[in-house]
Parts: C-alpha cells; structure tokens; sequence
C-alpha cells in the first residue's frame, strides 16, 4: 500500500464544494474517480479542509492510498490532471508519504486570502474569483480593527450555525488587510478554522472599511459571542485555500517536483 499527498488546485465555482455529495458535483468526486480511471482501484481522498460551494484553492492538500506498487508519482500527478477534463481541477504536485500522514490531521497550519475587488466598474475577467465592491473601503482601517482579532479567542460571533466544531475557540495567527490597487487581499492564517469564519470576518470587517463599524465595535461583536453581532457574509468568489502547512519530518514525505511545472510557491 502506497500513500500520495497531492497538492490540488481548482476554480469551486462549478462545484457544490470540495466534498463529494448527492446534490452536485464536488471535487473530491472529480479526483476520486481520475484516479480509478487510471488505476483501476477505487480510492477515497481525505482533503486538508472541505471548502465550501463557490470557494477555490490553490494550496489544496489531499491524500490517498493505492495498493499497487508500480505507480510513480509523475504518473500519479499526469494521469489525474488527464482524466480531470475538461473539470478546471488541477494536480500541481504529487508525494510519497508515510502511512502515519493525514492531509487533515497532520496540518499545523492553514492559509486563506480573501480578494475584494474594489471599484465602480464591475468585474469582467475575475468574475466569480472576486467579491465586487464598488463602494469605496477603507483598507488600512479595515487592517487596524481586524488586530484585536488576533489571538485566542472564542469566536462564535464568527461562526457558521451549522458549524460542526466542537469548540468556537481559536487561535487567530494573521489577519492582514492589504491595498493593491482595485484590490484588497485579507489574509487570515490559524491552524484552523470555524465553519465560514474568514468570511464571517471579511463581511464584517467590510463595515469597518466604509466607516459604518469601529475597532471598539469589532471588539465589542467579538466579545458578544453571539452570530448576530458580527456582520455579512461574504459571498465564496473571493476565498481561496492558498497554503497547508506541515512538519515534513513528521509526515515522512518524499517530495516530487515536476521538471515542467517547477516548485511551488503559495
């Protein structure tokens, strides 16, 4: 038995998410069955975190186990970005790890960029990859409130109703809030996270930005414990998975890296 760890990338605007389910076509369904296509073995990939309908990634970590033993990790990495299409899913890299490794239990860190695009003019090229605001935000603002998130905290203000944590408390590591240009890029990393915090954040933030929250109210909703003291939801456009960190020593991980797609950089 041979356990692989791949790096996965995708667009969710055409999936119900990455799990697979009843309802809609999800991404682990797509990767599952590439992978029983070339190698005749009927698999279940285990992600390093379930992204939501709409949600994308580009540091998405998966694994999965093979029983044959003459299956390289080029041909792992080629076959399942073949029988992927025409679905805009795509393997950039591909390991061996050791059996002890799980995409989702061995992760010490998770990274996420939230992308707002802020301006009049409507999103043309990076429609569904963006939340649109036209209204003008205030992005420094927005950086100085989000800071007294940062921490432990418990943060059920941020938090989905139909999370399944067993508990609110987290430890926020980064919230960042950053201009460039028509865009603002909000950066959150924690080892995890509730069900829609980051967007639960970012819709809330996004009042701070046009003047309507303070910091002292940030504080004051986090404080609340309660989900009808945060602000919006953003919607799924702007999320992406960037970045799952691990200690590769624990994992025993083999890296590959493709001599036509080169080294990875999230």
């Amino acid at each position: 038995m041979t356990r692989f760890k791949l790096q996965v990338e995708y667009d969710g605007g055409p999936f119900v998410g990455w799990q697979r389910q009843d309802t809609g076509l999800g991404v682990q369904q797509v990767v599952e069955e590439a992978i029983t296509a070339f190698s005749g073995e009927t698999v279940r990939v285990h992600c390093a975190g379930r992204t939501d309908a709409g949600v994308h990634a580009r540091g998405q970590v998966a694994h999965f186990d093979l029983v044959r033993d003459d299956i390289t990790v080029k041909t792992v990495r080629d076959a399942i970005n073949y029988h992927t299409k025409p679905h805009p899913v795509a393997i950039l890299q591909a390991e061996v790890v050791d059996e002890n490794f799980h995409a989702r239990f061995s992760a010490v860190e998770r990274e996420y960029l939230y992308v707002i695009l802020n301006r009049r003019a409507r999103a043309a090229l990076s429609h569904g990859r963006v939340w649109w605001v036209p209204g003008p935000l205030d992005a420094a603002a927005m950086h100085d409130a989000a800071q007294v998130l940062i921490g432990k905290h418990d943060f059920t203000t941020f938090r989905a109703a139909v999370c399944q944590a067993q508990s609110p408390i987290k430890t926020l590591d980064e919230l960042s809030v950053t201009r460039f240009g028509d865009e603002i890029h909000v950066k959150a990393r924690a080892r995890s996270f509730l069900h829609h915090q980051v967007r639960n954040l970012v819709g809330t933030l996004s009042a701070v930005g046009f003047g309507r929250w303070t910091k002292a109210d940030l504080k004051r909703a986090l404080e609340a414990r309660d989900r009808s003291a945060g602000g919006q939801t953003a919607p799924p456009d702007g999320l992406y998975l960037m970045r799952v960190g691990y200690d590769e020593h624990a994992t025993g991980a083999k890296p590959f890296v493709s001599e036509d797609v080169g080294a990875e950089d999230e």
